[in-house]
């Protein structure tokens, strides 16, 4: 099992579990709202340590921007499974034809 499956799995087992008792059981108590911000917080975050070239701040804020990306999916009832399906079916394609594919302009 990747860490990624690992720590889903730990997301998804706080979830309706008691505030106090996780810093994601907090997260998902205050709504899919809160859970999103706190996601973009944290891609800025790691954006900011990405121009700065700063190679262990970013790796740093891109493992708080996984995890923060997964509370929010769970937040939302998005499941782990489903995205990663999703990026199976575009494996091969080019990206370009891919973005074509889905984007009308």
């Amino acid at each position: 099992m990747s860490v990624l499956d690992q720590l889903w799995q730990t997301i998804e087992s706080r979830k309706g579990t008691d505030p106090e008792s996780s810093w994601t059981a907090k997260l998902l108590a205050k709504g899919p709202e809160k859970c999103a911000e706190k996601f973009g917080e944290e891609a800025i975050e790691a954006v900011i340590e990405a121009v700065r070239g700063d190679r262990a701040a970013l790796t740093r804020e891109a493992a708080d921007v996984l995890y923060h990306l997964l509370v929010m999916l769970a937040a939302r009832d998005v499941a782990l499974g489903d995205v990663l399906s999703e990026l199976a079916g575009r494996q091969g394609m080019s990206g370009l034809d891919e973005k074509a594919a889905r984007d009308p302009d």
